[in-house]
């Protein structure tokens, strides 16, 4: 909870950033110096950039949650485990475990390539591992395989 929190106090502060950004553009534009007017002009391009991205990680969030609160679902009414890897006592994911989690979750992903729980889980795999560009592709794709769109190889 505490990170849902944090992330939307964060993107309103960004929203909020935004706004500050466009103002300014619209200042720059009315002093009618060519300079100030060309940077008045980016300064609107900069708020509708940040837009894109903070609805792109929105909406990647989101989706990875819901599929991760479906998935807990399925799990809890099958009394499956959930392969978390052993911690260190500091609290840490011990790396050892997590490689031996990592390998058997990119077998099931290769056994099952059209199921996107295997895509889930390794997602959290690769995360685990600390390989967050890899977690995020993996991510994608169960998502995508999960709502059936097309997916890119």
């Amino acid at each position: 909870m505490g990170g849902k929190i944090t992330y939307f106090f964060l993107a309103t502060v960004l929203v909020l950033v935004f706004g500050v950004v466009a103002m300014e553009g619209v200042l720059l534009l009315l002093t009618g110096k060519p300079a100030a007017m060309g940077m008045g002009a980016i300064a609107f391009v900069l708020p509708v950039i940040g837009a894109w991205f903070l609805w792109h990680n929105t909406r990647f969030a989101r989706d990875a949650h819901r599929l991760g609160r479906k998935l807990a679902a399925e799990d809890g009414a099958n009394g499956a485990d959930d392969g978390a890897p052993a911690r260190t006592p500091g609290g840490r994911i011990d790396r050892d475990a997590a490689d031996a989690v990592f390998a058997l979750r990119q077998a099931e992903a290769e056994e099952a390539p059209g199921d996107w729980r295997a895509w889930f889980r390794l997602a959290v795999a690769y995360h685990d591992a600390r390989d967050t560009p890899r977690a995020r592709k993996a991510m994608q794709r169960a998502i995508a395989l999960h709502d059936g769109d097309p997916v890119r190889t």
